[in-house]
């Protein structure tokens, strides 16, 4: 099978990449190009897809003994990952942006031009698992990122591959050493990406500019002025702007955003709490929508945010009464819904959330 492997220059793609090749594919690696400017190095653990990441992906592909290349996805991902962050949070949202990174980059436009070159799939570092076309969560489930692959639609599963999904991470980390790849001790990346710094509102007020609003409580006294809701997100506890605790000396938190009036909510951790949402633009990991109530389990974060709750498809959205309360749930962000059973958790639907 031909495998085109998409390498970050970090430890899990690279291992990837060598068990794409101990398989006996024919195996070719590719580094993503996603920024106009890359830096010449990283940051420790913050950001990616530098010179720097480029040139360890490039050493671990003649380490592996397979063609490498860099393809320029710098134009595709500012459009289709940065611009929609942007725009999102303008809009008094939260995205998710890895979870656009792999639905419109690698999973759409890589693997679009990976077929049309001839591949079979297009293998990453993700941990995850597929099996008979079924997505999976990770055996690691503290590395488990079946989350931000829950977008993806039964065709681009198809030719999909996650080599690492069945092995913990330190594990993957053994496995690099002992293979002689100078990424095993690498740090990992975090934060978003294409902000290094981690300052992610100073990167959104460059772009988006000074939009006056207001901060207010339940009974819409006005508590603080601010420069615009891209500053803020639902649940948000500190950087308020507002004088201490309520009334009642119990802290505050944004429990609502209204970008059209520059408005942001606060209120206690009570007000927080949501027992429906309702979900747009929803994908069926096996390619057939559900025909009634459906029992499963929902995430709406990367790492954490998960309950039972029962989904139905309704006017083409996905409608979700919750088992429990979640807390903090935000427009944009992604619900990701699982059917658990004794295999692991498996990924049937996902939508972006529109209504809490």
């Amino acid at each position: 099978m031909r495998v085109l492997v998409a390498m970050s220059g970090g430890v899990d793609s690279s291992v990837a990449a060598a068990r794409m090749v101990e398989a006996g594919h024919d195996v070719v690696g590719v580094h993503l190009a996603l920024s106009s400017a890359p830096g010449t190095l990283r940051t420790g653990s913050r950001g990616c897809c530098s010179k720097e990441d480029a040139g360890d992906a490039r050493r671990v592909a003649d380490v592996l003994g397979i063609p490498f290349y860099v393809w320029d996805f710098a134009d595709r991902f500012k459009d289709d990952v940065i611009d929609d962050f942007v725009e999102a949070y303008a809009r008094g949202e939260t995205p998710n942006p890895c979870v656009r990174c792999n639905e419109r980059i690698k999973f759409s436009a890589l693997s679009a031009r990976a077929l049309a070159l001839g591949f079979d799939a297009v293998a990453t570092g993700h941990y995850a698992r597929l099996e008979d076309g079924r997505l999976r969560r990770a055996v690691d489930a503290d590395k488990d990122q079946s989350y931000v692959l829950g977008v993806l639609t039964a065709e681009q599963l198809r030719h999909a591959l996650f080599p690492i999904g069945d092995t913990p991470k330190p594990q993957i980390r053994e496995e690099a050493a002992a293979r002689g790849l100078a990424v095993a001790a690498k740090p990992d990346s975090h934060d978003i990406c294409f902000i290094p710094s981690g300052d992610t509102q100073a990167f959104l007020g460059a772009r988006i500019g000074v939009r006056r609003g207001s901060v207010v409580d339940p009974e819409g006294a006005v508590l603080a002025e601010h420069d615009g809701v891209h500053g803020f997100t639902i649940g948000q506890r500190k950087g308020l702007g507002i004088p201490g605790p309520g009334a009642d000396g119990r802290p505050r938190y944004v429990t609502a955003i209204d970008a059209e009036t520059g408005t942001v909510h606060v209120g206690s951790a009570e007000d927080l709490e949501v027992r429906q949402l309702v979900g747009e633009n929803p994908i069926f990991t096996s390619g057939a929508a559900f025909d009634g109530p459906v029992e499963c389990r929902v995430q709406v974060r990367a790492h954490g945010g998960i309950t039972d709750t029962v989904a139905e498809l309704i006017d083409g959205r996905l409608v979700l009464d919750l088992r429990a309360p979640l807390r903090g749930v935000a427009p944009g962000q992604t619900m990701v819904l699982y059917r658990p059973d004794a295999d692991g958790d498996e990924v049937i639907a996902s939508a972006t959330i529109t209504r809490a």
